[in-house]
């Protein structure tokens, strides 16, 4: 009796674990709907997480159109996640992340798009990637490689409402973001982009994640719209990093550009600080540099930044209409920066 009674306690208590039935995911490759997987419990477009469900939230996450997203990590039973400094956490084999796309109709009401999984195939330790189309009817999500444009008319952050044709991204255009050094890693969850809302924390205390050092040696990533407790630089950085930095770094897909938005980088003519274009062609809009200290309208990444035209817009991927709290972002950046520079 006294060992349910702990038993019981134990499952109200630990963050997110519930102690639902384990999820019936397979040892490798994919199934063909989402709810073969077992990630969620009761109505599936609810998104309950399972047991070895976790979801967590980015301090800066990824703009999509203004999407609403809900993450998840699943990892496989017995397992941990490995603190890392530097990088995406160092996940087990068998792990999975889930990212649930939504958008707010004219009503206000969510309507999910799509979900996309991160697998770590235990068959060679590598990530494979798929994504997973809801239907109208909202009950089912299934496998869907070759990408899809959806049209759709969504509310923003400002109460806007916006049509346009969403884009569901091929599985090939998926590796494009996500691939380094020919192979796939995950974008998002770096410990100090998770480091926030005590996630870390809770994870270690929890037993799901190793090796946390103190958290005042733990970087806390910049959350890009909260100008109370952080700089524009730091939050246009931030913003950079997470929007741009995973194709525009040594390796990525933007590698022979030499413009590079990782957060910590310094080099002014990497960070595009009166840099000529290299490979933008006609997307420069005629202009000479990425970007002009004090002049957000003559600066290249400013210009791409506030274009949905293909061949121009930047990011090439993941948006149809231009982030306007992200674009003012970026201005007021360039217009901050040292004209010495």
């Amino acid at each position: 009796m006294r060992m349910r009674i702990v038993t019981a306690l134990a499952c109200m208590g630990i963050f997110a674990m519930g102690c639902a039935q384990p999820a019936k995911r397979p040892a490798s490759g994919f199934l063909d709907k989402l709810s073969d997987y077992g990630f969620f419990t009761g109505t599936l477009k609810d998104l309950q997480p399972a047991g070895r469900v976790h979801p967590y939230e980015l301090a800066t996450p990824l703009f999509t159109d203004y999407t609403v997203k809900k993450r998840f990590i699943v990892l496989p039973e017995g397992s941990t996640m490995q603190y890392a400094q530097a990088g995406p956490m160092d996940f087990p084999d068998g792990t999975y992340l889930v990212k649930n796309f939504a958008y707010r109709d004219s009503l206000g009401k969510e309507v999910l798009l799509e979900t996309r999984l991160l697998h770590k195939d235990p068959a060679d330790g590598n990530w494979k990637v798929m994504n997973y189309k809801w239907n109208a009817q909202q009950t089912e999500a299934e496998k869907w490689i070759t990408g899809d444009r959806l049209p759709i008319t969504l509310t923003d952050d400002a109460g806007r409402h916006v049509s346009t044709h969403y884009q569901i991204p091929n599985t090939n255009d998926c590796k494009r973001c996500h691939a380094s050094a020919g192979k796939l890693i995950p974008i998002g969850p770096k410990a100090r982009n998770l480091n926030h809302l005590g996630q870390l924390e809770k994870w270690a205390a929890a037993g799901i994640l190793q090796g946390l050092p103190e958290m005042s040696k733990v970087e806390k990533f910049p959350v890009w719209n909260d100008s109370v407790h952080y700089t524009v630089n730091q939050r246009a950085r931030a913003y950079l990093d997470v929007n741009c930095a995973h194709c525009h770094t040594k390796g990525g897909d933007a590698d022979n550009t030499g413009l590079f938005l990782e957060y910590g980088q310094e080099t002014p003519a990497h960070l595009g600080i009166l840099k000529g274009p290299v490979s933008a062609g006609n997307g420069a809009g005629g202009l000479d540099h990425d970007v002009v200290p004090g002049d957000p309208a003559n600066s290249i990444l400013h210009f791409r930044m506030n274009s949905v035209e293909p061949g121009t817009a930047m990011p090439e991927l993941a948006r149809t209409i231009v982030h306007r709290e992200g674009v003012d972002l970026i201005a007021e950046w360039i217009r901050q920066l040292p004209k010495s520079k």
